[in-house]
């Protein structure tokens, strides 16, 4: 009960939080950028929608923008905003005279960053399916798209971009508990996706875990392949930056 309350306390003030807007626009903004393009290109939409693979390429399109760049930015980012509350608002001192254990602070912390990413791909989902049908309705002649929408190929994928995502929450609330300073943790997380991004066809970069989405994403486009399995990668990540993460909130001397 006890982690019950602290997560409703924590989801609480994450509304008041920019990252609240930023798992809203994120979710929806590739999609926006989407519709306007095919509505642009209206002449070519009735084709496309007769098309046997046209939800195979709406998904590359829709989540190529999103795993190399939207997504490990939007949650270097929101990540960074959630944790800098108490150190903006100068509130670590009054947190931690409530009667509760630090490792139900953490732990409710780290959960609702975890709801957060999942409150992402959910509007993302949503913005993918109406970016592939709305233009369609604006465009005489166009009739819904005729292939059937693979929902078990769409879930494991799914699952997959969110557990790459992990490590990424974890590491970067790390650093965000350990810096006061916004900027350091936010450039730290920065500084290691461009890293990733600079070594992705490098055939050892699958080290840096703030590439995972991006070689995932490649992966099911057949651009190039890694015969790793990134599941199992991003959880030992996520396991390891969490347990880390935890030990160094714990011991530190100064919480604020």
């Amino acid at each position: 009960m006890e982690l019950i309350r602290c997560i409703q306390a924590e989801w609480l003030k994450r509304r008041h939080s920019l990252a609240s807007w930023l798992v809203i626009v994120g979710g929806f903004f590739t999609s926006v950028i989407l519709i306007i393009a095919k509505l642009v290109h209206y002449d070519k939409l009735a084709e496309a929608n007769k098309q046997p693979g046209f939800w195979r390429q709406h998904w590359l399109n829709s989540w190529e923008s999103m795993a190399i760049l939207l997504l490990p930015l939007g949650i270097i980012l929101a990540v960074s905003l959630i944790t800098q509350l108490e150190f903006r608002n100068n509130c670590w001192k009054q947190w931690h005279t409530t009667p509760q254990h630090f490792t139900t602070m953490y732990f409710s912390k780290l959960l609702v960053l975890i709801f957060m990413l999942l409150q992402l791909f959910f509007f993302l989902n949503i913005g993918i399916y109406l970016s592939a049908v709305l233009p369609g309705l604006f465009v005489k002649g166009t009739s819904y798209p005729a292939a059937e929408i693979p929902f078990s190929l769409f879930a494991k994928q799914n699952l997959i971009f969110f557990i790459t995502s992990l490590p990424v929450v974890s590491l970067q609330f790390l650093a965000g508990l350990q810096f006061k300073n916004f900027m350091v943790s936010l450039g730290c997380g920065i500084t290691l996706w461009i890293a990733s991004i600079a070594l992705l066809t490098w055939k050892y970069s699958y080290i840096l875990p703030y590439s995972y989405s991006s070689l995932y994403f490649f992966n099911i486009a057949g651009r190039f392949k890694h015969q790793i399995n990134f599941s199992y990668w991003s959880l030992g990540w996520f396991f390891l930056f969490t347990v880390a993460g935890y030990i160094l909130y714990i011991t530190k001397k100064e919480k604020g």
